[in-house]
């Protein structure tokens, strides 16, 4: 019968499976043949006789309380042969610990224990390291992406500016008033492309343009709140902002990017002067309230 036991438990315990833990009913059941083999063989045997192979049970606790400590059941292993000890002490008393093997049993219990505590921190390591690289790749790819797209808007930006600087120049500075409010609309456009970045495509660069012709002053500030959008909803949500610049009669238009956790994702506030009031934002008039949605 205590063998029958033992060959099921051991069966049981090196059967393969996708999870390296025993599961807790194996390991009870473990712990559970543990205690019952040594009482069933020893129940048969004399204590003070030399009992030579037939103490083998001692031997196949410390094996399967082993394999039950090398699946991280640590505390089943050593309840198992704790059981052991306290058994073979009541049976034989404390000094039959060495000559029946139980001793051994325990060391083997406890190298398991120190090995599979190696294992499991050098597992948790190699984990922390991987997470920590995939970070730094990600970490560096956005370092790659802000120094890429800060070439091309400084790239954009020089296309813009140096026909005009270099007009400036040769003038010695002295310009027309056409020509002044010709800067103050690059200056304009130059700012967009530094606080607008994600809200600027060729639409909308085209509507704000034609909007400052007509005297609205437009102000574009992008605070990352679009930055995870794909490029098609981006595209939509921008294509409602020409929209809303385009057909606006305000005199001021200010678009701002919400917080990323917000189902919004611009809004656009066009503002009226009142006749007579100073221009201060607390006392105009609201002619435009708009709320993009990331999804549609």
């Amino acid at each position: 019968m205590a063998l029958l036991l033992y060959s099921t438990a051991t069966t049981m315990s090196l059967w393969p499976a996708k999870r390296v833990r025993m599961p807790d009913w194996l390991a009870a059941f473990d712990l559970a043949v543990s205690i019952v083999m040594p009482l069933l063989v020893t129940s048969q045997l004399d204590p003070d006789a030399e009992n030579g192979y037939a103490t083998w049970y001692v031997a196949a606790v410390g094996t399967l309380m082993t394999i039950t400590a090398a699946r991280r059941q640590l505390t089943a292993a050593w309840l198992g042969v704790i059981a052991l000890a306290v058994q073979s002490i009541v049976w034989a008393g404390p000094f039959s610990l060495g000559g029946l093997g139980v001793i051994g049993s325990i060391v083997w219990v406890g190298i398991a224990h120190m090995l599979t505590s190696a294992l499991t921190s050098a597992a948790r390591e190699t984990r922390r390291y991987a997470q920590a690289e995939r970070e730094a790749a990600a970490w560096q790819a956005a370092q790659d992406a802000h120094l890429f797209e800060g070439r091309m808007r400084l790239a954009h930006t020089n296309r813009l500016a140096a026909p005009m600087l270099r007009r400036i120049a040769d003038r010695g500075g002295a310009l027309t008033a056409a020509q002044q409010a010709e800067c103050r609309m690059l200056e304009a456009a130059i700012r967009d492309e530094i606080r607008g970045r994600m809200l600027l495509t060729d639409a909308v660069r085209f509507e704000v343009q034609r909007a400052r012709a007509r005297g609205i002053t437009v102000t574009l500030l992008d605070e990352g709140g679009i930055d995870d959008l794909d490029e098609a909803t981006r595209n939509r949500v921008l294509s409602r902002l020409a929209d809303a610049v385009a057909g606006s009669s305000a005199d001021r238009i200010i678009v701002r990017t919400a917080a990323e956790a917000s189902p919004v994702a611009v809004t656009v506030v066009g503002l009226r002067e009142q006749v007579g009031d100073v221009a201060d934002t607390d006392e105009a008039e609201v002619e435009l309230w708009l709320e993009i949605p990331r999804a549609f």
